[in-house]
This record gives C-alpha cells, structure tokens and sequence, in this order.
C-alpha cells in the first residue's frame, strides 16, 4: 500500500485477502468449465420449478451455474441445450424455464451492482462529486474509480490523471471503468441529481463492487475488457473478489 503524500480521507484502507485464499470453484452446466464462484452465475429453482437468476447465490435449494454471455445462454435456450443441463443438475425435477431468461438475468445482475453502489453510499464508503473525488483521488484515498456510460472523455481523463498522481502511479494503465450505466440510472441507484463519476476510498468496498460488476460485464459480452477494466480501476490488486 503506498503512504500518500496528503492527509487521507480515510482512516485506514482494509486489506481482506489472505495469502492463498481464493475464492470455491463451481462448474458451468452449458460448457463444463469449473471457475470461481464469482465468475458465474447461478440459476435456482422455485419451489413451483420455475427457474430464476439468483445472482447474490443466496436461494435456497439446489442451484446450477452459468458461465455464459447473454448471447450464448439465448442460443443454449433457442437449442435445448440449457433445459438438458439443467435437467441433469436439478436431477430430472420439473422446471420451466422462462422466455425471458436472459432479459431477467441481466435486470437482476444490473439490480445487484446498483443495489451494492447504494450500500456502500450509505456506509459512507463512496465520494461523488468531482472536486471531492479529485481531492479523494490526489490524496491517495481512492481505490475505485467509475464513471457513467455518458460521461465523455474530459472528466474521466482528468480524475484518472489525478488519481495516478495520488496513487505515484504516473505512466501506469490506471484508470477508472465506464460502468454499464448512464447517468440517469445511476442516479437513480443511488438517490442523487445528476451523479457522472463515483469513487470508492476502501479496498472491501471495491472488492464487494467488483464481483457484481465483472458478472454484469461478463454476461452483458464485456468479457475481453472486463478483467482488465476492473483491475485498472481498483487501485490496490490486493483487495479481495470473493463479494456476497
């Protein structure tokens, strides 16, 4: 962790990751591949065998794991393959799968990070504002940077140079993430006008952004910026992932 040259605006940034810690594997049920928990999604069944996103994994019953774009849980859909593999882990119980799956399982992904954005705004773990975001990032107590998918270039090229400036991190790819959000919709998550940028000043904060965020983007196709995007906006890679 670097000592900033300026009084934080934090007490103290948390470390939460363990040295070899990691978070439990599951296995996708549409293409076999085992990845960490936080990597997938899961799929529980309700007890009228309605299948349902359960995207903090917290239904209770037996539940099967996707690791797939929206895209590619439509065509597993449009192709049987999905009712096979669920079939197989649900042990042949009955179950219906909705048209609208997919539709659903991104709303609930997306409801997930928003309603993640508004616990850490409301534990105090979050700064809006430019000015106070910038003074946040020169003093070194940023360690998530995000902006609002309108947000153009001029602000986030400004508080991604301040926030290198804090960090010592000139010359590096650290940077914020454009979130899968306007402005509109991140006001709305969060209860306030006009919200453009946000930044998170604890490293457990991130973390418990992070994993909602990177199933999003996975799911949404994000996949080939999204690892790379979360880590330039997260100032310490130390930070835990393993979220709810």
């Amino acid at each position: 962790m670097r000592n900033p040259h300026n009084e934080p605006l934090v007490a103290e940034r948390q470390k939460t990751r363990t040295a070899g810690e990691a978070s439990p594997e599951r296995r996708c049920v549409l293409t076999g591949r085992h990845d960490d928990r936080d990597a997938l999604i899961r799929l529980a069944l309700s007890p009228v065998g309605d299948v349902a996103p359960d995207p903090l994994a917290r239904a209770p019953g037996r539940g099967a794991w996707i690791g797939v774009s929206r895209a590619e849980l439509a065509q597993a859909m449009a192709n049987g393959k999905l009712k096979g593999a669920l079939a197989r882990a649900f042990k042949g119980a009955p179950l219906t799968i909705p048209s609208d799956l997919p539709e659903r399982t991104e709303a609930a992904l997306l409801r997930a990070l928003t309603d993640r954005l508004g616990i850490e705004l409301r534990a105090g773990n979050m700064l809006l504002g430019t000015e106070k975001i910038a003074q946040g990032c020169r003093a070194g107590a940023v360690t998530f940077l995000a902006h609002a998918s309108d947000a153009g270039s001029d602000g986030p090229n400004k508080l991604a140079q301040a926030w290198r400036v804090g960090e010592e991190a000139e010359g590096t790819g650290l940077k914020g993430i454009i979130l899968p959000l306007d402005r509109a919709a991140l006001s709305v998550a969060l209860g306030r006008d006009n919200v453009v940028h946000l930044a998170l000043t604890d490293d457990a904060a991130a973390a418990r952004v992070a994993a909602p965020l990177q199933r999003l983007l996975h799911f949404m196709g994000r996949d080939e910026k999204s690892a790379g995007d979360i880590a330039a906006s997260v100032a310490n890679d130390d930070f835990d992932t393993k979220g709810e």
